[in-house]
C-alpha cells in the first residue's frame, strides 16, 4: 500500500496546530541507519487509510514529494479523544534483512459450523484479536487465519495452536494464551479454561 508525504522543517505544538487547522497531520519517520523525518499527511487521505486493517498489518511505500520513496510500518496512531481527527502518526523504516516485531490481526473462521456451536448451541468468544509475530519484512502477514471448525464444547484455541505462515513466529514471552473458547450459552465458562487455570489474553 501507498501513501503520500511531504517534508516538514517547521516543528511544536504551534505549527502543528497550524497544520491541523489546514486540514494536514504531523507524522515522524525513524528507525535504521538515518536520521528521523518529520513529515506532513493529508488528513482525509490517512483518515481513510486507517481505516483499512491492511493499513495496520502490511509493509508501506511512502512517497515523498521529493520524490524519495521508502518502505515504512505503521507504529502508532494519536487519536482526537473526540472527534474523528488524526492528531499524530508514528511510522518506522522497514530494513528488508532485519526482524520484525509487530501485531497482526486474527481472522476467525468456520466457527458456525463447529461441533460447539452446532451440536451443543456453544457461543465461541474471541478472547485475542490480534497476536505479537516476529519476522523478515518479505514474510509479514496482513492477518492470521484461525480455524475454529473443530471447536467443541468446553475446549479453547491457544497462541500454540495457531498455524503460522512460513517464516513466522510467536512472539509469547513464555507464555501460551487463550485465543479462543467454546462457551455454553448462558454463561458457562469452557471446562478446559476453567480446569487449567488459563489467563486469557487481553
Amino acid at each position: 500500500m501507498k501513501f503520500s508525504a511531504t517534508a516538514r522543517s517547521v516543528q511544536g505544538s504551534s505549527a502543528s496546530r497550524r497544520l491541523r487547522r489546514a486540514g494536514r497531520v504531523p507524522a515522524i519517520v525513524y528507525g535504521g541507519t538515518a536520521a528521523p523525518l518529520n513529515i506532513e499527511l493529508d488528513h482525509n487521505e490517512i483518515y481513510h487509510a486507517l481505516r483499512k486493517e491492511s493499513f495496520h498489518a502490511s509493509i508501506l511505500t511512502m512517497e515523498v514529494a521529493d520524490g524519495q520513496n521508502e518502505q515504512v510500518l505503521l507504529r502508532s496512531v494519536q487519536w482526537h479523544p473526540y472527534k474523528q481527527q488524526v492528531l499524530h502518526v508514528d511510522f518506522q523504516r522497514v530494513d528488508a534483512n532485519q526482524a520484525l516485531h509487530t501485531k497482526v490481526p486474527l481472522h476467525f473462521v468456520n466457527g458456525d459450523v463447529s461441533p460447539a456451536v452446532k451440536l451443543s448451541g456453544a457461543l465461541i468468544s474471541h478472547v485475542m484479536n490480534e497476536v505479537d509475530i516476529v519476522c523478515l519484512p518479505s514474510n509479514l502477514p496482513q492477518f492470521i487465519e484461525v480455524n475454529l471448525g473443530d471447536m467443541l464444547v468446553g475446549s479453547s484455541v491457544h497462541a500454540s495452536d495457531l498455524k503460522l505462515p512460513l517464516g513466522v513466529t510467536l512472539n509469547l514471552h513464555g507464555n501460551n494464551p487463550v485465543v479462543a473458547t467454546a462457551m455454553v450459552k448462558g454463561g458457562a465458562a469452557a471446562e478446559e479454561t476453567a480446569a487449567g487455570g488459563e489467563q486469557p489474553a487481553a
